[in-house]
């Protein structure tokens, strides 16, 4: 019998559409590694084992099966997107426990390319923080379980890492997908502004929050894209650039140094990217050491948007059933959100960055500036050492929220305990297209193990 746990979403829609295998076969095997192996990792909230097996049973019956993208494909989601029949707790005990009407949009369009969903994953309160832990449930790193799987898209990547699921979904505000996606060895893409529906609480974190897929391959997260996107599985998302790529050699700046002073980066993640470098100078791309010009005023701004952005998502909730954390962050946040709402220090961000990505394709730096923490209770500790926390360990991620480009996380190399460490490919606006392709190359010249070793 072949085993469809560990192959690719790619690999899964093939075989369903060909009928080599059903839907309810490929979700029943994912279901079982789940049952055997969440008690250890924590990624699920919920587990629809009956939905979903019923929901595979449809997706074979479909007349259009032949032309699904994700015939038959298990998929995790995020638990701050709606899906149907199911309450969204975003991780909090003060959210109310009230089934969903309808599906997110990007959850309706997973469905409509046949995918079945078969959980909602585990998120910090409120998708605040960038360690996934709460009183709804702790997601650890499948490659190492006792550190947390990074947040706020904790569970979505711990699901994806351990093999219970081949992609899942998740979103980034601050680098929510970037930070749990290095953490468990996976690839994402954070896409730039307006290539899929965001949605994500009200007003989207001020519009820096993106929808977007968790996977072990470039080929999956190219093929998530499309679908979220609702380009097609053979239109390429964003414009791609231009000049230098063009003609297939792109110039890249690789940095290692953090954008934020006082944060330094550590020897194993400014190595990944200097490696990293070496394998695209190898590949035949124009790559040297640029720094981007990042303003000393950076992280006031990174902590007004993201404590601002908390404010808005707390307001309508009851703050006694909140942690203290969040308490805190959206009182801090509530100081912020007149300046923050006008928008004036993200277009001066932007202005300061886009001579910089005028001169240089793409920019490669560490995901990471170290390894995520220890998975422990952090929503049970102070607001000022869970930001201290983040900082250290996350600094890199928040620049590309806020100037709404997109970015990707790609892994590469390892650190001395055998996880995977991760570099950041960042481009300008509508390069999704040739950050994939980037990714693609480091992918086939360096590849890495795809899940993380449980069995």
């Amino acid at each position: 019998m072949t085993n469809w746990v560990g192959r690719t979403a790619v690999e899964i829609a093939a075989a369903v559409r060909e009928k080599q295998v059903t839907p309810r076969a490929v979700v029943a095997e994912h279901l079982a590694r789940i049952e055997r192996l969440d008690g250890r990792i924590g990624a699920f909230r919920v587990v629809r084992a009956q939905a979903a097996l019923a929901e595979a049973d449809e997706v074979a019956a479909r007349a259009d099966l032949a032309e699904l993208p994700l015939a038959g494909v298990p998929v995790a989601v995020k638990d701050n997107l709606a899906v149907r029949g199911e309450s969204t707790r975003v991780g909090s005990a003060a959210t109310p426990d009230t089934p969903a009407g309808a599906d997110h949009v990007t959850v309706a369009r997973l469905r409509a390319a046949g995918a079945v969903v078969v959980g909602l994953t585990n998120v910090p309160e409120l998708c605040v923080f960038g360690t996934t832990e709460g009183v709804l449930g702790t997601a650890r790193n499948p490659w190492d379980t006792s550190r947390t799987a990074g947040g706020s898209s904790g569970g979505s990547a711990a699901a994806v890492a351990a093999g219970m699921v081949p992609i899942a979904l998740g979103n980034d505000g601050m680098g929510s997908l970037r930070i749990p996606a290095a953490n468990c060895g996976l690839v994402t893409i954070k896409p730039g502004h307006g290539v899929v529906p965001a949605g994500i609480g009200d007003g989207d974190w001020f519009g820096m929050s993106e929808n977007g897929p968790l996977a072990t391959t470039v080929e999956d997260a190219r093929l998530m894209l499309a679908v979220l996107a609702d380009t097609g599985t053979d239109a390429d998302v964003g414009t791609g650039t231009v000049g230098s790529a063009e003609r297939g050699a792109l110039k890249i700046a690789v940095s290692v140094r953090s954008p934020l002073p006082g944060v330094t980066v550590s020897g194993p993640y400014a190595g990944a990217a200097r490696e990293a470098a070496g394998v695209l100078v190898r590949a035949g791309h124009h790559v040297e050491r640029a720094e981007p010009p990042y303003p000393l005023s950076l992280s006031l701004t990174s902590l007004a948007h993201w404590t601002a952005g908390t404010a808005v998502d707390a307001a309508p909730l009851d703050p006694r059933l909140l942690t203290r954390r969040t308490r805190v962050h959206a009182a801090v946040g509530r100081r912020f959100l007149n300046g923050v709402r006008g928008g004036s220090a993200r277009e001066e961000l932007r202005r300061r960055l886009e001579p910089f990505f005028a001169e240089y394709d793409v920019l490669l730096t560490p995901a990471l500036a170290r390894r995520s923490p220890k998975s422990v209770a952090w929503h049970e500790r102070g607001w000022l050492r869970n930001v201290v926390a983040n900082t250290n360990y996350s600094p890199l991620t928040p620049p590309w929220n806020l100037t709404g480009w997109p970015a990707m996380a790609v892994p590469f190399g390892t650190l001395p305990s055998g996880a995977p460490t991760a570099v950041q490919l960042v481009g300008r606006p509508g390069s999704e297209g040739e950050l994939l392709r980037l990714a693609g190359q480091l992918e086939e010249l360096r590849p890495w193990r795809r899940t993380a070793p449980l069995d």
